[in-house]
């Protein structure tokens, strides 16, 4: 009975960890990314011009509506149209600097395997080169509803 209640403590504790898709590289499910689907992107860290927050709509594979949902982000999305990102280029970006041997390459998967989160830091000595986003309202098939 002593064994059991360690176990049972542990699988208490384990379990909602993975069911609420916190599954890091070694434990990500294969993605695909879909012809469409909406999702919310919180950019930041460094320099970078992609700072903010931002509600995406995609469309074969291209951004077909972005929103800022904060100053940063309208501007961005008024000067920068084109550096609004679909996952799939976060997720080409994350394997460049993979590729690149960054210093941090991290990324976080939900259970369906879409990424909630991407950190990217090529050079740890260096200021401002870093970028982190933040993936959340992961909808797919959203952009084709409109239609």
């Amino acid at each position: 009975m002593t064994v059991v209640r360690p176990l049972l403590c542990l699988a208490v504790l384990v379990g909602p960890l993975t069911a609420c898709g916190g599954g890091t590289e070694a434990g990500a499910p294969a993605w695909e990314e879909p012809a469409s689907y909406a999702y919310t992107l919180t950019s930041g860290e460094g320099e970078r011009a992609l700072i903010g927050t931002f509600r995406i709509t995609v469309r074969d594979g291209e951004v077909t509506e972005a929103v800022g949902l904060d100053a940063g982000a309208r501007r961005v999305v008024r000067q920068l149209p084109g550096q609004v990102p679909t996952l799939g280029a976060l997720l080409a970006e994350l394997e460049q600097a993979r590729d690149d041997d960054a210093d941090i390459a991290e990324a976080r998967y939900a259970a369906d395997g879409h990424p909630t989160r991407i950190e990217l830091d090529w050079d740890a000595n260096a200021l401002d080169d870093e970028a982190r986003y933040e993936i959340r309202d992961y909808a797919p098939g959203k952009a084709a509803e409109g239609s």
